[in-house]
């Protein structure tokens, strides 16, 4: 198996596959060895901890509920990791040689280059992985593939550009009116890299005006925030750099680890920024901040960057009345803010600008990892350059070497 990255959509399902008898080795980055070892056991951790809540409150339709895999299942996957330095090609099998290289989506992402021998000589298939936006902060900007026989391209914003937005005035915009209503900002974001994006924003805010209390309420996030200290030569926060660890270190952060002084933060009545996982609001401890905050009129909850559709957190920010937490109904009073330029996805313009770096453009493309319009908005502007591009259809099959 070769991991382009640790979000929990990519590796998510491989302590169960692990468990149901998967015995090959997985591939990855360094930072994302380490990354996946927080994130496994944090998914493992959540669902044990949802299916006891649910087998409490009797809401889960399964009788009892149960977890797809527990701590002790992820932390027996791990033995199946090896990682690798990026831009290093190592051997998988005898004729396929592969190289991670920077995808710049969050710490440790890499697309993958498969170089194979063949009669024909040697091929090249190339899996972008998730790509991150080539302005970030935080990462670095995604290397483009010089050649690519088989190209397969995540299509997250396939059909349209990120809004030219100021992220800094927008963020403090946010903030000035909460202070207005005398209320407090809920922030669910992914603990990887949106929190630590999220936090630097806010750094350089507070340069400029006086700090609100901002409390990372999540333990997956402190401790993905240590390997960004650890990890320094993987994104672009040197310690030479004026802004460096003091971002994540300011006297403002607060970071809790105890769930019981999680709780204590719904009693905040004014004044304070809670930041807690998950980003799209499907579980984790922000799952309580939404039941007890969503109610209030003077509350505001702040999105940064794409749901899924179907998602709790989607639904919020599109505007219905109300939403299930924890099998009761919620309304919706709090005033509710997206900010969409704060994405770890590179968006249409960047996606074909990093696609057509590549020398003689890929004999095919199959375009992945998109909703169904945004996967058909970037089919349609490769084609129109003279791409052969395929999205592929659930469960198709192909045999790639009749693409070669």
């Amino acid at each position: 198996m070769l991991l382009t990255h640790a979000h929990i959509d990519h590796s998510g399902y491989i302590p169960l596959l692990n468990k149901n008898g998967f015995d090959g080795k997985v591939h990855c980055t360094e930072p994302t060895h380490e990354l996946a070892k927080i994130l496994l056991a944090d998914s493992a951790k959540l669902q044990e901890e949802e299916a006891a809540f649910a087998n409490k409150k009797g809401y889960s339709k399964h009788s009892p509920a149960k977890p797809l895999y527990t701590i002790e299942d992820a932390q027996h996957a791990m033995l199946a990791f090896e990682k690798h330095p990026f831009d290093t090609y190592f051997s998988v099998e005898e004729g396929i040689d592969v190289k991670f290289f920077h995808a710049g989506h969050i710490l440790g992402a890499a697309s993958i280059e498969l170089s194979i021998q063949s009669g024909q000589g040697v091929k090249k298939i190339v899996f972008s992985g998730d790509l991150g936006p080539s302005d970030s902060p935080l990462h670095f900007r995604p290397s483009p593939p010089k050649q690519a026989d088989i190209l397969f391209i995540e299509s997250t914003y396939g059909n349209r550009d990120h809004a030219e937005l100021d992220l800094e005035n927008s963020l403090r915009r946010v903030i000035l009116e909460a202070n207005e209503k005398r209320g407090c900002i809920i922030i669910p974001a992914f603990s990887l890299g949106r929190t630590q994006l999220i936090l630097y924003y806010l750094w350089k805010i507070f340069q400029n005006m006086r700090s609100r209390p901002v409390y990372v309420d999540s333990p997956m996030a402190i401790s993905v925030t240590k390997l960004y200290k650890q990890f320094e030569a993987y994104h672009r926060l040197k310690s030479k750099d004026d802004f460096a660890h003091q971002i994540f270190d300011a006297p403002f952060i607060h970071y809790i680890t105890e769930q019981s002084k999680s709780k204590v933060l719904n009693n905040l009545k004014e004044g304070s920024i809670i930041i807690s996982a998950s980003g799209m609001a499907t579980g984790g401890r922000i799952l309580h901040h939404l039941y007890h905050r969503l109610p209030n009129k003077q509350d505001t909850i702040l999105f940064s960057g794409f749901m899924a559709i179907g998602t709790r957190g989607r639904n919020i920010a599109d505007g219905k009345e109300s939403v299930r937490v924890f099998g009761e109904e919620v309304k919706i009073n709090a005033t509710i803010e997206t900010l969409e330029g704060l994405s770890a996805h590179a968006d249409q313009k960047e996606l074909i600008n990093w696609a057509t770096n590549i020398k003689d453009h890929p004999k095919m493309t199959f375009i992945i990892h998109g909703e169904k319009d945004q996967a058909m908005g970037l089919q349609s502007s490769l084609s129109a350059k003279g791409w052969n591009v395929k999205i592929p259809d659930y469960l198709a099959t192909y045999n790639l070497f009749d693409h070669l």
